[in-house]
């Protein structure tokens, strides 16, 4: 199969000493004692880097993995849950919530904006009688990022849980799990982490347990059931085998986050995140967000003559490059940019920022300039 390099919003490139761990033979970790030992020591790396002393769990899937779960594992039939809704994943908890038996309630706002955090005050005032809520740190479809460390502890002055996805946020942006009060933050190893995909990452608060261990009804589910995991370390194993090369491949990647230090690899993101944001707009292409924009992905709208998905084709049968368009109602209209963990590097953006400059050319597109000297003189200004 032909190898061709990918600049969606993740999966995201692994450095290859991540990928070196990959390959390393394992011990069995159903019978190694070491193992559980071992496990709870990256589960607290992963908390060093999330900002929590809560219990930190990883499981074994895909990120969307940890949203299920924590739907799963909070939700009886009835309950109330409060979902935010202003992009296609936020919107997309309510089905996690009907499948477990509550009553999702979706507060839309609007898809071009953060969710205005007076706004929800003003909701909360009326109706706050809600066991938890949802939202997204960063709903890649938009390149959509909420203000976590607002909406989160405004719920928690009301008695509402929270769920925070932050899969596409975390690493990439600060989530501070214990400054804001998040109950249960979902991630996932495969966008900023740059660990291969296959790990769910959930951090859970003592209201998030006691709000499981309250419950009435049992938990709808085995797999995407927390409290499976209750009392690991003191019976010395865990509740299903896990992926011991895939828990390794994810110390070394948290080992380069905490080696480059998680203020500077932030700083990174931003630095690329705004040359980025500026050079697509003085090339003279829209950003399809007003307010609320992620250093992790950009959202960018291609000209309805041309359309997104007719980019994308062109881009990946002309150049050998993947990247990606929206989803939903915005499958042709937004072209992404992922620059996010390891993508998230001068050269490498620069690259992709090429190739589509040479994609909307062929497609008859005329900007300003050169994207990529657009993108050089921005990342410039920002050092």
């Amino acid at each position: 199969m032909r190898f061709k390099p990918s600049y969606a919003p993740g999966p995201t490139d692994v450095r290859e000493n991540v990928r070196l761990a990959l390959a390393k033979k394992t011990n069995n970790p159903d019978f190694d004692k070491e193992f559980v030992h071992y496990y709870h020591e990256v589960c607290q790396k992963m908390g060093q880097v999330m900002g929590t002393t809560n219990d930190v769990l990883l499981l074994g899937g895909e990120g969307i993995l940890a949203l299920e779960a924590a739907c799963a594992s909070l939700t009886e039939p009835g309950d109330r849950v409060l979902v935010l809704d202003n992009g296609i994943y936020g919107e997309g908890f309510k089905d996690f919530v009907s499948m477990y038996g509550g009553e999702p309630v979706v507060l839309s706002f609007d898809d071009h904006q953060d969710i205005p955090v007076q706004q929800l005050r003003d909701f909360l005032e009326k109706d706050h009688d809600f066991k938890y809520a949802t939202f997204v740190h960063c709903d890649t479809p938009t390149s959509m990022l909420n203000d976590v460390n607002q909406i989160s502890p405004l719920l928690k002055e009301y008695g509402i849980l929270t769920v925070v996805d932050s899969v596409a946020g975390m690493v990439g942006e600060p989530i501070d799990v214990d400054q804001n009060k998040i109950d249960i933050c979902c991630g996932g190893s495969q966008k900023a982490i740059s660990a291969p995909a296959g790990l769910a990452i959930v951090s859970v608060s003592e209201d998030a347990k006691k709000a499981m261990n309250d419950r009435k009804t049992p938990i709808a589910s085995y797999y995407a059931n927390l409290q499976i995991y209750l009392g690991y370390r003191e019976k010395g194993k865990l509740p299903y085998t896990m992926p011991a090369a895939h828990i390794e491949a994810l110390e070394v990647a948290l080992d380069n986050i905490l080696e480059e230090g998680l203020m500077a690899v932030y700083e990174r993101h931003a630095k690329i995140a705004n040359a980025v944001r500026t050079s697509i707009q003085a090339y003279g292409l829209s950003l399809f967000l007003e307010t609320g924009r992620s250093n992790t992905v950009t959202a960018v709208i291609i000209p309805e003559e041309i359309g997104a998905l007719t980019l994308q084709q062109h881009i990946q049968e002309t150049y050998n490059l993947y990247i990606a368009t929206s989803l939903a109602q915005y499958t042709d209209v937004i072209l992404r940019i992922g620059h996010m963990g390891e993508n998230a590097h001068f050269d490498k953006v620069l690259s992709v920022l090429t190739v589509i400059e040479n994609g909307l050319r062929d497609l008859g597109f005329e900007g300003n300039g050169h994207l990529g000297q657009l993108f050089l003189d921005a990342y410039r200004a920002e050092n």
